[in-house]
């Protein structure tokens, strides 16, 4: 029979989970189906129960997005690791009655740097730029790559503060991030070789407050928002910043739930490439 996972969402039109997991699924010669299903902002809960009851037994995942990721966190019955870090989790899997929860935001971001985009996070001095929980969802996967730093900034202070002394405290972590140069001014004169915008200040075309400083020669900057150029990537563009768009993320933190639900890591290149020859 036919493993059936899906995406859950609102809204969930524009989601391009779909299709990224049924070229992945054509690619691996899985036998799965994978559908995008609207939730009642009140009724995430319900639908995934919905899910599974109406599967017959063939429900085996499902991915989760906005606004339901930390809601998805709560039913879990069982956290990876990087899912109890991030306080979310993106990635659901069934088995008979048990629901585990993980996170593969921050695993897809890494990949992406370090296989599309050729920048290994390890020895570089990295500035996050949010507190939310898009931010918490990478903290840990950078971490663990070794940077030489890892500064958090944000619009609200004391919210970057609380979260870089939280990931300090956690133990086996590479490096101490330390709740410094947390607001956007306090960055004037630093400068860094990875610039990550975990806002969601691109969604609405808002502008950072960022000096342009923060972009080191031969900077990379990654906008987690895919599909237009935002603010923050036309800023980083104009000091001559390599700019990158959250489209590779997206697809590798698939290639991520698809590995945990299928034990298969597809490749990402080919499905990358055929997702920008349609946008």
């Amino acid at each position: 029979m036919t493993d059936r996972y899906a995406v859950f969402g609102n809204p969930i039109g524009h989601s391009r989970s779909p299709r990224i997991h049924s070229l992945f699924a054509a690619q691996t010669e899985q036998d799965i189906s994978y559908q995008a299903i609207l939730a009642a902002q009140d009724g995430f809960a319900a639908a995934v129960s919905a899910f599974i009851a109406t599967s017959e037994g063939t429900a085996r995942g499902a991915n989760v997005t906005v606004p339901f990721k930390e809601e998805a966190f709560r039913l879990a019955t069982r956290l990876t690791p990087r899912a109890e870090a991030a306080g979310a989790v993106n990635t659901l899997s069934f088995d008979g009655g048990a629901i585990s929860g993980d996170n593969t935001d921050g695993a897809g971001l890494v990949r992406d740097l370090k296989y599309n985009l050729g920048c290994d996070p390890a020895g570089r001095r990295i500035l996050l730029l949010g507190a939310g929980g898009a931010a918490r969802g990478v903290i840990l996967p950078l971490l663990l790559e070794n940077p030489a730093e890892l500064v958090i900034a944000n619009r609200t202070e004391e919210a970057a503060a609380r979260l870089a002394l939280e990931f300090s405290r956690l133990p086996g972590c590479a490096i101490e991030i330390k709740p410094d140069s947390s607001s956007y001014p306090g960055l004037a004169g630093r400068q860094f070789d990875l610039v990550i915008n975990a806002t969601s200040a691109g969604l609405s075309g808002a502008v950072l407050p960022t000096p342009t400083s923060i972009f080191a020669p031969r900077c990379v900057a990654c906008e987690m928002v895919y599909g237009r150029e935002t603010p923050f990537m036309q800023q980083a563009r104009a000091t001559g910043a390599r700019v990158a768009d959250g489209l590779g993320m997206l697809v590798e933190q698939a290639a991520e739930a698809f590995f945990v639900w299928r034990g298969v890591r597809p490749r990402t290149a080919p499905v990358l490439a055929a997702l920008r020859s349609t946008s």
